[in-house]
């Protein structure tokens, strides 16, 4: 019996929540958002303060350190251990009190800083420390790396307000931290009178956002002796925060954003101090090779680089009005005066997603932390940039800075090669000669996100060998036994050390999609994921966005996009998950991905699951038989092409409970499932009888779903765009996309299909091409490229594809829909989300007069998916994220719309509600003539 096997047991002996010494479990937190990776022994998810008393015990007793995690989304690599983590996100999540009066609240360490905030939201209350990190990241990760956000100038860090603590040491103590040296360990007080001198000149001054180190100086006698203060951003290197009392600050009602431009980066860090006279909320910068969505670009005052300014008041016209005296004040190039919450949101959404855009340079390199959290005193902020730049281009590195300017913090990302050994030692260089730069500016290493394991080494330039030696005997006065986070803030690992790319194989491992953004290397496209972790976002928090359907359902980790993501990292590094393409941790976690495409489109690093989760089931299957579902609903095309001529009998057999359940069984169908009803009639069939004089304007793309289930789109879809003065027609001969042979991994036969559709598409190849299921353009569009990399026909089609609402808006630009006046609801297919966009769609809605917003997220049919059997409570629960609630709450006379065939099946069965393709509502429009 090994040691891991006796601590597990030991553990769950004592333990009332989750212990999981399983290699799927483990792999999960092997890595955080840093480039660091350490292999744990177990993790333990408690319930309460006694469990984590109890799990510290039998760690203590085994002499395993252990690690507190949250989120995850640290960056430095001070949320991942060798020993045993603590995931509070879990149990330990929630608001235990919220006092108004006394604007203070008592949470656990696991809760998202979001919920917080909603919580405290209704008495006009917010916590001030946001950073851009808030739909995910926790309180008790927060405290541990004394986080800040854009926001700091205002309310500053996580340590300025926190009020109390409640702590668990490594030895068993529990404290209670606050002012006054209260709860302090024994040996805290002679330590601060015997190092007084050293502790007051220390310091660098001047510095808003110093976080590196230990805060020794809040210990100071007339600084509050605070306790509380001094243990955040400790890393978890001193003890476990079990409760927290937080301060709670006034939320201004009403917010502006002022945004100012200037000619290059350097002016707008010199301009930055001089607003801070005029209160503003926030004074974040970025520069031009960061905005990189057109759209966002277009609503930017001229300039290469610009500061955004936030401003409150107690009414709208207050807080514009404090935005534009600072506008007039400032020495800028170009500015604007953003009142509208909708477009404050947008700018502020490129700012947030900067941690995972800038982890690709504009030309699609990878780009790397370690360095992307320096802080100089923002008077030095413009020069600081100008040597930052030139030793960058010193070493033959590009990075793109960004971040807090008010406060002189710079967060970048830096294109290191951390891969070969050149290229570490490289890495190395750099940050020795990055340390020394800031330290010349009278800086700090960290400004936001802690030392860790990127920073910690090099102190010494900063504080000096003397202070730093203090560092550790004061970790050694909470934590003599150096239990907690070793490797951390004290005696630290080297920053070359435990690099996560050092476990990935060295060569391409072979693969079927082309990967043509990485390389062709499928290690590459895996190692996109950084961590950031947008994918774990939860309720309202989550947006219009689609990205996780299955992690919004579950809350587990394996059930993300970073999760799965993890748990591929791992298979191909095959230490902890040693299975390889036939790992079962790695099938188990993909089960569940909905092959949404949600994170293409919203994950800031463009992590693309779906196409992983084919990839892997492809080799997973490989030579062996595969679940029935991957036959039957991977195989529709030509089993309904087989049915077709059946359908009368097949539905009427469907309509036989005991056969429909026999045929369910047989299929690998949810019991819960009703057998969609065939057409009568096909739409190929309906098409056939129909000739088109010459060359049509565009063909209509006879999608399975279409053909064989909804021939009424593809019928209503002809009638608007003849109405609209074109020739349409339907592709000669037999053609499939491959969609269901893709999602089900099976992908030498949807190469072969694919293939054969291109030989069959002949002349017709390059015509404008409508096609009216959202899921099956998307497989065009990505799918096809991406499999026959090596025919540029398939780049021909997949440039030809057109949605319905596309197609009319390029080929009759001046026909006018007829008006409809009336509201709408429903679903945006996921897959035209990710791939295709909706901008044609909503324009098109907006010419007929149908008003109103389509809810976001994932219908959870999601084709097959939905479908399988042990799929189905997932599958509702997707439902019942967005689309179902805003369904429910639609006015008598709403217009249910959803273009998928999906998402109108899972309306029907789960709801009981038809929707409509949108070509429907406009062909019955047509036919019912002009409105009186």
């Amino acid at each position: 019996m090994d040691h891991r096997t006796d601590l597990d047991r030991a553990l769950r002996k004592v333990v009332r929540g989750d212990v999981d010494f399983r290699a799927g479990a483990r792999a999960l937190v092997t890595m955080d958002a840093s480039n660091y990776r350490r292999v744990p022994l177990g993790v333990v998810a408690p319930r309460d303060a006694d469990d984590v008393a109890a799990a510290l015990e039998v760690c203590r007793g085994f002499g395993v350190p252990v690690v507190a995690r949250g989120g995850g989304t640290s960056i430095a690599g001070q949320a991942t251990g060798t020993g045993v983590v603590l995931d509070f996100t879990r149990h330990l999540r929630g608001v235990l009190a919220v006092d108004p009066d006394a604007r203070t609240a008592v949470v656990q360490p696991g809760v998202v800083l979001d919920r917080l905030r909603d919580a405290v939201r209704p008495y006009g209350l917010t916590f001030g420390p946001d950073p851009s990190t808030h739909s995910r990241c926790t309180l008790g990760g927060m405290i541990g790396n004394n986080a800040c956000g854009s926001h700091s100038v205002a309310w500053g860090t996580t340590a300025d307000n926190v009020h109390e603590l409640d702590v668990l040491t490594y030895g068993g103590q529990a404290l209670r931290l606050g002012r006054d040296g209260r709860g302090a360990p024994q040996g805290l007080d002679a330590f601060v009178r015997r190092n007084l001198a050293l502790i007051r000149t220390g310091f660098p001054p001047g510095m808003p956002r110093r976080i590196s180190g230990y805060a020794l100086d809040a210990l100071l006698p007339e600084r509050g002796t605070d306790v509380a203060r001094a243990f955040c951003g400790s890393e978890g290197t001193l003890g476990v925060v079990t409760a927290a009392t937080v301060r709670l600050v006034e939320a201004p009602p009403a917010r502006a954003l002022a945004v100012l431009g200037y000619a290059e980066e350097s002016a707008a860090a010199e301009a930055a101090p001089g607003l801070l006279a005029h209160g503003p909320l926030t004074v974040e910068g970025m520069a031009e090779d960061l905005v990189r969505d057109p759209a966002a670009r277009n609503r930017l005052p001229k300039g290469a680089a610009w500061l955004f300014a936030e401003t409150g008041g107690a009414t709208p016209g207050q807080a514009q009005a404090r935005a534009a005296a600072l506008l007039r004040a400032a020495d800028a190039l170009d500015g604007i005066v953003v009142t509208d919450p909708a477009g404050q949101r947008v700018l502020w959404r490129v700012r947030e997603d900067a941690a995972g855009t800038a982890t690709r340079t504009p030309d699609g390199a990878e780009a790397w932390p370690g360095w992307e959290d320096c802080a100089v005193p923002p008077a030095r902020l413009g020069p600081y940039l100008r040597d930052f730049r030139a030793l960058l281009a010193a070493h033959g590195l590009r990075g793109t800075p960004y971040g807090h300017f008010g406060d002189g913090c710079i967060h970048v990302r830096i294109d290191f090669d951390l891969v070969t050994p050149d290229g570490v030692v490289r890495f190395r260089r750099f940050s020795e000669e990055m340390a020394d730069l800031v330290a010349a500016h009278g800086g700090s290493l960290s400004g936001e996100h802690g030392d860790g394991q990127a920073r910690a080494e090099l102190l010494p330039k900063i504080y000096g060998e003397e202070l730093v030696g203090r560092f550790g005997e004061f970790k050694d006065l909470w934590d003599p036994a150096g239990g907690l986070n070793p490797g951390m803030l004290a005696r630290p690992s080297r920053l070359d050390e435990n690099l996560r790319f050092d476990v990935l194989p060295r060569e391409p491992v072979p693969v079927a999609f082309g990967y043509p953004d990485d390389g062709g290397d499928f290690t590459t496209a895996v190692r996109r994921c950084v961590g950031v972790a947008k994918c774990r976002v939860e309720g309202p928090s989550a947006g219009p966005g689609v990205m996780c359907p299955s992690f919004r359902a579950t809350g587990e980790e394996r059930h993300s996009t970073r999760g799965r993501a993890r748990l591929l990292h791992e298979m191909l590094a095959g230490e902890v998950v040693t299975g390889g393409w036939r790992s079962p941790e790695v099938r188990d976690a993909l089960d569940l991905c909905l092959a949404c495409k949600g994170c293409r489109s919203d994950c800031p690093v463009g992590v693309d699951m779906a196409t992983y989760k084919a990839e892997f089931l492809h080799h997973h299957y490989a030579g062996r038989p595969r679940p029935a579902a991957h036959y039957t609903m991977g195989g529709l095309p030509t089993l309904l092409r087989l049915a077709a001529p059946f359908a009368p009998v097949l539905n009427a057999a469907a309509r036989v409970r005991p056969l429909a359940a026999a045929a369910k069984r047989l299929g690998g169908i949810a019991r819960e499932r009703d057998i969609p009803v065939l057409a009568r009639e096909t739409f190929r069939t309906w098409a056939a009888g129909r000739a088109v004089d010459g060359a049509p304007d565009a063909y209509v793309w006879p999608d399975t779903f279409t053909d064989h289930f909804s021939p009424s789109v593809g019928r209503a879809a002809v009638a608007v765009m003849e109405a609209a003065g074109l020739r349409v027609a339907l592709p000669p001969g037999r053609v499939c996309c491959g969609l269901t042979y893709v999602s089900t991994g099976r992908l030498d036969r949807a190469r072969t299909v694919m293939r054969r559709t291109l030989d069959t598409l002949g002349p017709a190849l390059g015509a404008p091409l409508v096609v009216l299921e959202p899921s099956c353009a998307a497989a065009l569009r990505t799918d096809l490229p991406e499999l026959l990399a090596d025919d540029p026909r398939a780049r021909t089609l997949a440039g030809s594809v057109r949605t319905f609402a596309q197609a009319l808006e390029e080929l009759a630009p001046d026909w006018r829909p007829p008006r409809l006046d009336r509201p709408v609801a429903g679903q945006t297919h996921c897959h035209q989300h990710a791939v295709l966009g909706d901008a044609a769609e909503r324009r098109l809605r907006e010419r007929a007069g149908l008003t109103g917003e389509l809810s976001g997220g994932c219908c959870g049919l999601a084709g097959n998916f939905g479908f399988e059997r042990g799929h189905y409570e997932v599958s509702a629960a997707c439902a019942e994220d967005q689309l179902l609630p805003a369904v429910r709450a639609a006015e008598p006379g709403t217009e249910l719309l959803a273009d998928g065939f999906s998402c109108r099946t899972q309306l029907a069965q789960t709801a009981d509600r038809r929707a409509r393709h949108l070509a429907e509502v406009l062909a019955e429009a047509l036919a019912e003539g002009p409105r009186s």
